[in-house]
């Protein structure tokens, strides 16, 4: 009897089909929740959002210190002719950026800028600044944390053996640390770094 009244149930009315949906979904979703919890499954989520809400939790990680390191190795072998070494330890991937023979005067008109007018971030920014008066440019990819040695050398094509005397035109070398990532100069406030080269000693500007 009761198995007739089934049939004639299935049948005849439409309440059966929407009670035995309803009751599919309320025990699928009591699985979805019970197996996921109230978060949405990993392989539901774009990757594009995951990316944005990785840039927000950065930049709201705002770092103050200095993420620039750099350092002459064997200062005393360093020369004009001989060319000079340098030791990096950045802690973010950076590009070094030296100058020789670089104009005193649109240095010091660039660190104005600098510090009064806007940030210069990159190489291009400063070689703006500097209506390129330099002599000579060359420039390194800086690995994160790594403390490799980079050799600097003015080319002998210049021929120029001595900058003369303080107070003098142009300095032996400028170096400019800055971050390659666009992103990570949105997280740090010290977002480049110059070091000026005296008598192969380094005079330091952030």
């Amino acid at each position: 009897m009761a198995a007739v009244f089934l049939v004639t149930l299935y049948e005849y009315s439409p309440l059966f089909y929407i009670a035995v949906v309803f009751t599919c979904f309320i025990v699928t979703t009591g699985l979805v929740l019970g197996w996921f919890g109230w978060d949405v499954p990993v392989i539901l989520r774009n990757s594009e959002e995951t990316q944005f809400n990785t840039r927000v939790f950065k930049k709201q990680m705002r770092q103050v210190k200095n993420p620039f390191g750099l350092e002459i190795t064997n200062p005393s072998s360093a020369s004009i002719t001989t060319g000079i070494t340098l030791r990096t330890d950045c802690l973010e991937d950076s590009l070094l950026t030296c100058y020789w023979g670089c104009s005193v005067q649109r240095l010091y008109e660039a660190l104005q800028k600098h510090f009064y007018c806007f940030r210069i971030s990159t190489p291009r920014a400063l070689d703006d600044a500097l209506y390129s008066e330099y002599l000579y440019q060359e420039q390194y990819f800086i690995k994160k944390d790594s403390k490799e040695e980079i050799y600097c050398q003015l080319p002998r094509e210049n021929k120029i053996e001595d900058f003369g005397m303080v107070p003098r035109s142009r300095y032996p070398l400028v170096a400019l640390l800055t971050l390659a990532d666009e992103d990570d100069r949105e997280i740090y406030d010290i977002v480049s770094n110059f070091k000026i080269l005296e008598a192969f000693t380094f005079k330091q500007f952030g």
